[in-house]
C-alpha cells in the first residue's frame, strides 16, 4: 500500500470518513484540503448502478458548466470550405481541413483538448481513431462534436466557456472535472448542480433500482469526500 506524506495525512485528518457530506460542505471540505502547490482541479466521482455491459443502461451526455472549469481549451475542428471559415471566424485553436492535418494527426500530435467535426468530414477523422480514441478526443454525435457547419460556432463557443463530456466506463463509474481549487464555492455548487441535473436527465430508461450509488469529490492528489446521495440529486442549476 503506497504511504502518503504528511501534507495528505494532514489533510485527510480533517475529513470524516465516515460521514456523508452535503455538496455545498463537500465543495468547502476539498477547497480547503487541497495540497498541491499548483491550482488542482475539482473532481467528481460517481459509482452507478448500471451495468455497462448492456447497451440499453449507457450513459453519455455534455453538460455546459455555468462557471466553466478555470483552464484555457484548445478546440480542433475537422471542416472544410464554408465550415472551415465558420470555425475560423468562432475562434477555433486550429482546423483540420487538409490532409496534411490528417497526417499530422495520425503522427501523433495531439496538442489540443476538444475535437470538433462536420459530417463530410468524418470518413477522414474516423481515420484517426487509434490516435484520438484513447485520449477521449475522437468526435462523436452522441457527445455532440459531430454537428453540421451552422453549428460550429456554438459548440466552438461551448467548449471553451466549459462544455464537459461524461459517460459510463467499463467499471460503471462516471468521472467528471468540475473546476479548480481557486474557485469560490459558490461557483463549484453552481457547476455541479449543472452537472447534476445533466445526469439525473441522462438516466436510461432501462435504469433499475439505484440510479446513483456513490458520488466522492476530491482535488488532484487531496484527500476523498464523500456526498449525501438525496442532497446531491436534489439539487438544481436553477437554484
Amino acid at each position: 500500500m503506497a504511504k502518503h506524506g504528511k501534507k495528505f495525512m494532514a489533510a485527510q485528518a480533517k475529513v470524516d470518513p465516515a460521514a456523508k457530506y452535503s455538496p455545498q460542505d463537500a465543495l468547502a471540505l476539498v477547497k480547503e484540503t487541497t495540497i498541491t502547490k499548483f491550482d488542482s482541479t475539482v473532481e467528481v466521482h460517481m459509482r452507478m448502478g448500471l451495468d455497462p455491459r448492456q447497451a440499453d443502461q449507457q450513459v453519455r451526455d455534455v453538460v455546459v458548466l455555468p462557471n466553466g472549469l478555470g483552464k484555457s481549451v484548445r478546440v480542433l475542428v475537422f471542416a472544410q470550405g464554408e465550415g472551415a471559415a465558420l470555425a475560423q471566424k468562432a475562434g477555433a485553436d486550429y482546423v483540420a481541413d487538409t490532409d496534411e492535418w490528417i497526417a499530422k494527426i495520425q503522427g501523433g500530435w495531439t496538442d489540443f483538448d476538444v475535437a470538433i467535426a462536420t459530417p463530410d468530414m468524418m470518413g477522414k477523422a474516423g481515420r484517426l481513431g487509434r490516435v484520438l480514441g484513447p485520449r477521449g478526443l475522437m468526435p462523436n454525435p452522441k457527445a455532440g462534436t459531430v454537428v453540421p457547419a451552422e453549428d460550429l460556432p456554438r459548440v466552438i463557443n461551448e467548449s471553451k466557456a466549459g462544455r464537459v463530456e461524461f459517460r459510463l466506463d467499463k467499471t460503471a463509474n462516471i468521472h467528471v472535472p468540475l473546476g479548480k481549487a481557486s474557485f469560490e464555492a459558490k461557483k463549484l455548487v453552481e457547476n455541479f448542480a449543472a452537472l447534476m441535473e445533466a445526469i439525473k436527465k441522462a438516466r436510461p430508461a432501462a435504469a433499475k433500482g439505484s440510479y446513483i450509488k456513490s458520488i466522492t469529490i476530491t482535488t488532484t492528489m487531496g484527500p476523498a469526500v464523500h456526498l449525501d446521495i438525496n442532497q446531491a440529486q436534489s439539487m438544481s442549476a436553477k437554484e
